[in-house]
């Protein structure tokens, strides 16, 4: 049976950290629904009703542009090994760009992995789990770096230029990244991945 909590606590917070990868689910008037899996070490809890991650460039930008509209969203966890378990935080969520105010005060939080577009900030109103008992077994074989490696080589200078024609609005012409910032990003230091 499913379970609403008042915070995340400590052995959610171990959980959380087990996981291999999270969902992200964000939607705006008139636009699609989105969701999305995340993963490479990313997600931080930094509080009891406080969690982050590093958001890396993508395809895409809907979890931005969503943000930026309403600030709603729904991060889901589910246990693919072990006992079963979904945990689901539900809150409003702030997009942190570099150079925006509070960006250098997360940033340490987080690993360093090329590709790195913003921080989400989220502040979490309801934590609920659920038993997943319909959530398959599934080894976990190792994380993909193809999105690292391809960060890494085209380094600063052809990841804005990447984020200019990918992620300024999203699939529905919502504002995602700030175009102005992206000229900023071209003097970054790449980082490569190890």
């Amino acid at each position: 049976m499913g379970k609403v909590y008042e915070e995340i606590n400590e052995e959610q917070i171990r959980w959380i950290g087990e996981q291999q990868m999270f969902f992200v689910a964000t939607a705006a008037p008139d636009a699609h629904v989105n969701v999305s899996p995340r993963g490479l070490d990313t997600f931080r809890v930094l509080g009891p009703r406080r969690v982050a991650w590093l958001d890396l460039t993508g395809s895409g930008v809907e979890t931005i542009a969503h943000l930026r509209a309403v600030g709603r969203i729904t991060l889901m966890f589910c246990a693919f090994e072990g006992l079963p378990n979904i945990l689901r935080l539900y809150g409003t969520g702030e997009v942190i760009e570099p150079g925006d105010e509070g960006f250098d005060g997360l940033r340490p939080h987080f690993p360093d992995l090329p590709g790195e577009r913003a921080i989400i900030d989220v502040s979490v109103d309801r934590i609920a789990d659920s038993c997943g008992f319909g959530v398959p077994r599934m080894d976990f074989v190792g994380p993909r770096d193809k999105l690292l490696i391809s960060a890494g080589r085209k380094g600063p200078e052809k990841m804005a230029e990447y984020r200019a024609l990918k992620n300024t609005q999203s699939i529905d012409g919502l504002p995602g990244l700030e175009p102005e910032r992206l000229e900023d990003q071209r003097n970054q230091t790449p980082i490569l991945p190890g």
